[in-house]
């Protein structure tokens, strides 16, 4: 299954590397950042993330409990402009 999903990343985990490691490792899903907008004070990403449905939805739960905002799109949405 694979969802997607844009997220915002509040400052004090921009240098974290949550979706590109942390995410696969822990949760046993493949994200694939899909855009992203960086800066010294936020960060915005539309994410793609492949796995099992209960892993996608722990992941995003993970994303969450760190103070990621995560809203999930829909295939007719086009990516929030930053």
């Amino acid at each position: 299954m694979r969802k997607k999903f844009f997220c915002t990343f509040p400052q004090g985990l921009i240098s974290e590397p949550i979706i590109s490691h942390t995410l696969g490792e822990r949760f046993a899903v493949i994200p694939n950042i899909r855009a992203a907008s960086i800066s010294d004070t936020m960060a915005l990403v539309a994410v793609e993330i492949d796995g099992e449905p209960k892993a996608i939805e722990d992941s995003v739960a993970y994303l969450r409990e760190r103070g990621v905002k995560v809203e999930e799109m829909t295939d007719n949405e086009d990516l929030p402009s930053a």
